[in-house]
């Protein structure tokens, strides 16, 4: 059975904004419970979630931020668009909001990278995380290449590049990236060049295009804090990511064992949105279920029945 949308513009009536580094973040809550961290990805926004969120918030406590950069929150010029500054983001959400337990995370894409840079914090003990569950996120930098667009968003003309994107652009890229049955309508391009627009978010998109040399530089950092993890964790992925593809998935199930992977046929880089019934099941089946895992890592159930 479909999920019911919410509409763009029901969903930017129900944002929230706090100050982080003298500039406005939105972000959205939701529910009552274990607190379900939502990272989303690059160069999307946490709109991207809005499938799930009424379903998700009957289960959880659900917090969400559009990261600097992305969405409707602010998008200086002059301001550092680091994965480690998008990690101290979300620590700050989380101050601002009260929570003092551990977080659960989902994280599609970009916003799987700063959940790798916060498995690598609580590792080093600042910062405190239940579980993650990456929705077919790059892991390893060497798996994944860049698109053509990318590449020339990180070239020394990347600034222009990314003043001169425009609609189509995105639909270009959208449409290499979703799998063979899954369309998005004209509208739904209209919405997601809506919130790249907005605060005129064209202009930095070459600076936001530096998290692919920052996963590079924090590789393995970021692999220690995946093998030597003690929360659960796993990987959804559409079977049909171009970006994250069979050779990916199988070199992860190399060097990480521990991590569950549940595919999704049909689906390409985006199954929160293409998918998101299937989305659901798989997620709330892994925070049922106990995972496979490393000596020492603690299970879904495990980890379940600690809870207070």
């Amino acid at each position: 059975m479909p999920l019911a949308e919410i509409p763009l513009c029901v969903w930017r009536t129900r944002a929230q904004s706090f100050t982080f580094a003298g500039q406005s973040v939105r972000y959205w809550t939701a529910g009552q419970g274990e607190p379900l961290l939502l990272l989303h990805g690059f160069p999307m926004a946490s709109w991207d979630w809005h499938y799930l969120w009424a379903p998700l918030a009957q289960r959880f406590r659900l917090i969400a931020c559009d990261m600097l950069g992305f969405g409707d929150s602010a998008k200086p010029l002059d301001h550092n668009y680091s994965l480690l500054a998008q990690a101290d983001l979300q620590q700050a959400l989380l101050w601002h909001l009260c929570i003092d337990q551990p977080v659960h995370v989902l994280a599609h894409d970009y916003g799987g990278h700063v959940a790798q840079e916060l498995l690598a914090r609580q590792r080093e003990g600042r910062a405190e995380l239940a579980s993650c569950v990456f929705l077919s996120t790059g892991l390893l930098p060497e798996c994944h290449p860049l698109q053509m667009a990318h590449k020339l968003l990180l070239s020394p003309l990347g600034w222009l590049v990314g003043r001169a994107f425009g609609r189509e652009d995105l639909v270009r890229s959208l449409s290499q990236t979703h799998g063979l049955d899954t369309h998005l309508s004209e509208s739904a391009l209209d919405d997601y060049w809506s919130l790249i627009l907005s605060n005129r978010g064209t202009r930095i998109l070459h600076k936001l295009m530096g998290f692919a040399r920052e996963r590079v530089l924090h590789r393995q950092r970021w692999l220690d804090a995946l093998q030597q993890s003690d929360v659960p964790l796993a990987v959804i992925n559409g079977a049909d990511d171009s970006l994250c593809s069979a050779p990916a998935l199988a070199r992860y199930r190399q060097v990480l064992p521990g991590i569950e992977i549940s595919l999704l046929p049909g689906v390409g880089h985006y199954p929160h949105t293409q998918a998101p019934a299937q989305v659901l099941q798989q997620y709330l089946a892994l925070r049922e279920q106990p995972l496979v895992h490393l000596p020492h890592k603690a299970t879904w159930g495990e980890l379940r029945q600690a809870q207070p």
